[in-house]
């Protein structure tokens, strides 16, 4: 009659009770996660890891990219404890390992496999040498495009295009009349999402955060030039409400077929190229992210990641799931559900190894490369003193590039660069006082 009245009761909170043996104790893991495609697919396959782990069941809390951030930062900062597995960035981890705030992940099973991660993933999760997170995905980036627009307007795609190349050929394929955008961008605010494309956009301008005294450097002519290229290609080639336009928004439009070039995450590429999920996989072409007049500064990489916070009292089990979600056996298992084409990318050397992966992802050897030789810690035109290509490495930049994320997408609609980089130059200079720099 209890476990009736229990059951009613969970059902009505949207809770899950197990049968559990008499007196086996239920460890109960809240993940908190994005809401990427390949995310959800994880927590659709994580029954089979409850069926094979009987005593412990998965609460999922699934957020969009921004409130995730804000809600795990706040949560392991104050160690409110709300959560036994985060999914966070190789932006947070070293920060927070050295803050204490995580488990480290030491002694993992042999079939694990650490030496199989691909090392620049490895390396941006560890500190000290130690691993503090498991990498879900990984990825660098790329410029997608229709194959088929531009066989129409009689261009040719160049191996390594420009920033003033891509911007004449979105103009060639536009036509708004049938809803196709020639470029679509991010343009959501966050400091890991329209920040996330402008910053190497800006270093490939020759711009910079700060000099080399930690100097705020927005208010300048390279970032002057980067934000035009950007404010009026959005506005003059891209979709309506840009503002709103984060990766999975712009994803959708991409797959609809309603844009003719998009510069983003690598991880896109699988989506793009699955016939299941895209209406243009046997149209999509791709390229390395294009240049400007700056060329070989840092270089984008970023990995979504498992890790387990200090602050969880279910540290074993916590171990148990991050270890499964991103193994081998759960990429082949994503394999044989989705196909191989659909499988978490960027993170094993045996994931590119794979002939049944080659065969059906085309662009698999440009990802891996643009991977192992991405060089976040490169040089910008000018010293600087900070690494990081797509968000600068310190703990400041969540809040500084979220609040120039907002003023960056005003320009969008409206605001004018000047005026936009000021405030935004005054802002991060108020900021970097606050928080005692240079230090």
């Amino acid at each position: 009659m209890i476990r009736r009245c229990l059951a009613v009761l969970s059902t009505a909170l949207g809770l899950t009770l197990a049968a559990t043996a008499p007196g086996q104790s239920q460890t109960i893991l809240t993940v908190a996660t994005v809401n990427n495609a390949d995310m959800v697919v994880m927590q659709r396959l994580s029954s089979r890891f409850e069926q094979q782990n009987a005593n412990i069941r998965l609460r999922w809390v699934v957020l969009e990219e921004n409130v995730l951030r804000q809600r795990v930062t706040t949560d392991i900062a104050t160690r409110a404890g709300q959560f036994d597995i985060l999914t966070i960035g190789n932006y947070e981890v070293p920060i927070w390992a050295k803050q204490g705030w995580l488990s480290a992940l030491e002694n993992l099973p042999a079939d694990y496999d650490v030496n199989d991660l691909l090392a620049p993933v490895r390396e941006a999760i560890s500190d000290q040498g130690k691993l503090y997170a498991l990498p879900f995905y990984a990825e660098s980036a790329m410029t997608y495009y229709r194959t088929d627009l531009l066989q129409k307007a009689g261009i040719t795609m160049p191996e390594k295009p420009t920033y003033a190349q891509l911007r004449e050929m979105a103009e060639k394929v536009t036509d708004k009349g049938s809803q196709t955008y020639g470029l679509c961008l991010r343009g959501k605010p966050g400091w890991g999402e329209n920040m996330a494309f402008v910053t190497p956009l800006v270093t490939a301008f020759g711009g910079q955060w700060f000099d080399k005294e930690w100097r705020p450097t927005i208010n300048t002519p390279q970032w002057r030039d980067a934000v035009t290229w950007y404010s009026e290609s959005l506005r003059q080639f891209g979709p309506p409400g840009a503002t709103s336009n984060g990766f999975n928004e712009n994803l959708a439009l991409m797959a609809g077929g309603r844009c003719g070039f998009w510069i983003d995450s690598t991880v896109a590429a699988g989506l793009l190229y699955d016939a299941k999920q895209s209406q243009i996989a046997e149209r999509v072409g791709f390229a390395p992210i294009p240049t400007g007049s700056y060329a070989g500064g840092p270089t984008w990489l970023w990995s979504w990641n498992l890790a387990i916070p200090a602050s969880s009292k279910q540290q074993e089990a916590a171990r148990s799931f991050i270890t499964w979600a991103t193994s081998k056996d759960y990429i082949k298992l994503v394999a044989q559900e989705n196909g191989w084409v659909a499988v978490p990318p960027g993170t094993r050397q045996s994931t590119y190894d794979n002939p049944d992966y080659k065969k059906v992802a085309p662009f698999a050897g440009f990802v891996q490369q643009a991977i192992m030789s991405a060089n976040p810690g490169g040089p910008t035109r000018e010293p600087r003193p900070y690494t990081g290509a797509q968000f600068v490495a310190i703990p400041e930049f969540q809040g500084i590039g979220t609040q120039v994320g907002q003023t960056i997408a005003s320009t969008l609609t409206g605001t004018s660069v000047e005026n936009a980089l000021r405030s935004a130059q005054s802002a991060t200079e108020r900021t970097m006082r606050q928080a005692g720099y240079p230090k």
